[in-house]
């Protein structure tokens, strides 16, 4: 059995043999219909570098294939799905008594202190309202360098404390540096305060959780000692952004599925999303320590991505790392704009890339190691999608006059494949449909529908955005011009200026002129049958000061477009923290 005694080592193992057997299938026939394509008029420089770019590009859009069609399977296939998913979900729901403690932290650098110490504020009146708050203490641990931001946080801190009177329950930390980033941070908690407390429940500064979801889930890893980690599926909150509400719109629909398909597999060495989780503290403070990497940046010093080294170490330690695909009360705010989604991606991209110093930690289970290398190549593949449209010109003009060009296979591998990115989005989409009042939730059926139809033109634009940045980024790394830091975000709706978009996104453009100007000479109808894939790199300045447009987001506010059931149905937690930004 698994450590907690949740599930059979060898049903795991024959789900995760299956779903390679299906991947494997799946990438090998896309392989062989794209190597009919490209070979038809004898293979080229051009055509192999294709193939090769398709090699690491596809792997991580055929799993989220098969997760999406398990978790649609899991969800409306089968009667038992989340049994079969999260056997320990059920003892979240027994009336057990909390009996351990969990101390609820806070991690800042930088950020709005007013804003973070309203959540946290909002996150203990909901715990102390199930009557289990006793068992929970609070700590703001504090990285901030700013003095004005430090003096804040020091001055709101003191005013809690005297405010609630308990001794013991709130406790303000800052340290002097920022060493370890994040990571260190929290490190720093485990060695000063963890061996009073069973578990730690990390928040950012964007998070809020309902103490019922609290509740849940520690009662989850009171009843299993071997859970190491244990989160839900965290969901962004209301937001007067438009960018912000099209992309956790559409992150919504996705997520359900996809989790669902993918913690049907992966079980005992799930992933780890560093925040709105309940970590039992005595393997992580042992057994989790991240190692400095050896060499210069980017890729050598702090592990910028902690998360998921985490979740692979807690693994070796002999506990679970569990997910629970399932909407409850655990929430966070998205980027407000295309530029500010960017910086958040970027440190990503550093973080997963320095894996590949990682991959060599003795001891790890197989399938930690997997979801080190997956992390990877979730980056890697962005950079071969770059390389094929780059080369798309130059394919038109060696096919040109071709006879017997497969034209039918071409497009018709293309829109498959197009369908199985959508995948994800598209079984979400259907599960709302399906569920009992699913898009009720939503505002209504054609609202559903209509914001449907907008995520999906959006998830294309945002995705050649992100992929040409990313590629750019990833191409600078070798010259040390990945320059990548740790500070406060922006979390509220705000324009972008001509000159800023511009700034950020003129090789977008660049690329762009390039692209479309050769087709346009060359192929019109295949620049047509590209703009999905290509329409983004022309358009992303003009999109991203679109989708910054506080008018655009107040807009589809007032009409309920790209809503979630929290705008339409708010629970009390955030209908006080929207209450007391007004105020």
């Amino acid at each position: 059995m698994t450590p907690a005694g949740l599930q059979s080592q060898a049903e795991l193992a024959l789900r995760r043999r299956l779903v390679l057997a299906l991947n494997l299938a799946t990438l090998a026939a896309l392989l062989y219909g794209l190597a009919q394509i490209l070979g038809a008029g004898g293979w080229t420089m051009a055509d192999i570098a294709i193939f090769v770019a398709l090699l690491f590009g596809a792997p991580w859009t055929v799993l989220g294939f098969w997760n999406a069609v398990i978790g649609f399977w899991l969800l409306h296939g089968v009667k038992d799905g989340m049994e079969r998913v999260a056997p320990f979900a059920a003892a979240g729901d027994a009336p057990t008594p909390v009996v351990i403690r969990t101390a609820i932290l806070m991690t800042l650098r930088n950020e709005d202190p007013a804003r973070a110490f309203q959540r946290l504020r909002v996150v203990k009146d909901s715990l102390d309202a199930t009557g289990e708050g006793s068992r929970f203490d609070f700590f703001i641990l504090s990285d901030s360098d700013d003095p004005s931001v430090a003096a804040a946080e020091e001055g709101l801190a003191a005013a809690w404390q005297g405010e609630v009177g308990e001794d013991g329950r709130i406790t303000y930390r800052r340290r002097s540096d920022n060493a370890g980033f994040k990571a260190g941070n929290v490190r720093d908690f485990c060695e000063r305060w963890g061996a009073a407390y069973e578990l730690m429940l990390p928040l950012d500064a964007d998070s809020v959780m309902s103490g019922e979801a609290i509740v849940r889930l520690t009662r989850m890893m009171q009843a299993y000692p071997k859970l190491g980690i244990l989160q839900s599926l965290v969901v962004g909150m209301p937001s007067k952004s438009a960018f912000a509400r099209v992309f956790q719109f559409g992150m919504r629909q996705g997520m359900r599925p996809y989790t669902m398909g993918s913690a049907w597999w992966i079980g005992d060495c799930g992933p780890f999303w560093g925040h709105n989780a309940m970590v039992r503290i005595a393997p992580f403070r042992d057994g989790c320590h991240l190692p400095v990497l050896p060499g210069g940046p980017p890729l050598g010093g702090a592990v910028m991505s902690h998360d998921q080294v985490e979740a692979t170490l807690m693994r070796r330690a002999g506990y679970e790392v569990r997910v629970l695909p399932e909407e409850m009360g655990s929430w966070e705010e998205n980027p407000p704009t295309m530029l500010d989604f960017a910086k958040r991606d970027l440190r990503w991209c550093l973080g997963n890339l320095q894996y590949l110093k990682l991959l060599d930690i003795p001891g790890l289970r197989p399938m930690s190691r997997f979801q080190l290398v997956w992390a990877i190549l979730m980056f890697l593949g962005l950079p071969a999608w770059t390389l094929m449209i780059a080369l798309l010109p130059l394919k038109v003009v060696e096919d040109r006059g071709l006879e017997g060009y497969p034209s039918g296979l071409a497009a018709g591998l293309y829109l498959l494949f197009l369908a199985m990115y959508l995948s994800p989005k598209l079984a979400g989409f259907a599960d709302i449909l399906l569920s009992r009042d699913g898009a009720k939730r939503y505002g209504g059926t054609l609202r559903f529908i209509g914001s449907a139809a907008i995520e999906v033109v959006f998830a294309f634009l945002q995705g050649a955005v992100s992929s040409f940045r990313t590629t750019l980024f990833m191409l600078g790394l070798p010259f040390g011009r990945a320059r990548i830091g740790w500070n406060g975000q922006a979390r509220d709706a705000h324009a972008l200026s001509l000159a800023t978009a511009f700034a950020g996104l003129w090789p977008h453009l660049l690329f762009a002129s390039y692209l479309f100007g050769a087709l346009l000479l060359l192929s019109p109808t295949v620049l047509l049958w590209s703009l999905p894939l290509t329409a983004g790199y022309l358009l992303a300045i003009p999109f991203a000061m679109a989708t910054a447009l506080p008018g655009l987001g107040e807009w589809f506010a007032r009409r309920g477009l790209c809503g979630i059931p929290e705008d339409f149905d708010p629970p009390a937690e955030l209908v006080t923290i929207a209450e007391l930004s007004r105020s």
